[in-house]
């Protein structure tokens, strides 16, 4: 299980005397390029299910990748500049979020915006996004680090350090990857896992107990650790009744 360094004990991965590339055309590119395929998937998704989900991790592991390949090329990279593409690429899918969930009453109240508009309050949005998270920096990462746990950001950072830490670190990842990929096809495509278990509650009519096996449930339960995990799910369960 990951332990959570405290705000005293975290040593940054890059020292405050290292310099490394980060603000690159390269990094900016990439990062823009995935914005705009998982914003547009992200955007369609919400408005045809009603519910998004956050890209990150994707967008974390592809960059992983086209950053190896491009090593491969001859092109030094820094995780730095992994970070910074990965975070470019995985806000698209926010702010597609905030678009998708509130530009729509403008349709139904009679007052379509058009493109410029919609461009103008995506972009005012962000940005006033970003000015609030800039006074609570100091205190939700830098003060509260290591008790809030982050299970998302946790996830991209062992993704993005793991590609950094040696052949043996990425090929954990990717195995990881694989091995949720083929849990996902034998429980949603070739069904020979049930995705979901139920048992009836004997006392209660039609009252059941149920468990959904999905990999990615299981990665963010390792990720928060037993305790965060529990409250989840006494959580869950007081919301049931």
């Amino acid at each position: 299980m990951p332990q959570h360094p405290t705000a005293t004990s975290h040593q940054p991965l890059i020292g405050a005397s290292e310099s490394p590339a980060e603000f690159t055309i390269k990094a900016i590119g990439l990062g823009v390029v995935f914005g705009i395929l998982f914003g547009a998937a992200n955007a369609y998704l919400g408005l045809r299910a009603g519910l998004t989900v956050s890209t990150s991790i994707p967008v974390a592991v592809m960059t992983v990748a086209m950053f190896k390949l491009l090593q491969r090329l001859g092109q030094d990279n820094s995780i730095l500049e992994a970070n910074l593409a990965q975070t470019t690429g995985s806000a698209s899918s926010s702010l597609a979020s905030g678009v998708i969930f509130t530009l729509p009453a403008l349709f139904m109240w009679g007052v379509p915006p058009d493109l410029l508009q919609m461009v103008l309050l995506a972009l005012c949005g962000g940005l006033l996004g970003v000015l609030f998270m800039v006074p609570l920096r100091q205190f939700l990462i830098v003060r509260e680090h290591g008790n809030l746990p982050y299970p998302e950001g946790t996830a991209c950072a062992e993704v993005l350090k793991a590609s950094q830490g040696g052949a043996g670190q990425a090929k954990n990842v990717f195995y990881g990857i694989a091995a949720g990929a083929l849990f996902k096809t034998l429980t949603s495509w070739l069904r020979v896992i049930p995705g979901d278990v139920s048992t009836p509650v004997p006392l209660l009519k039609k009252g059941a107990v149920g468990f959904d096996l999905s990999a990615a449930l299981f990665g963010v339960g390792y990720i928060l650790g037993p305790r965060v995990a529990s409250i989840m799910v006494g959580g869950g369960l007081l919301a049931a009744l």
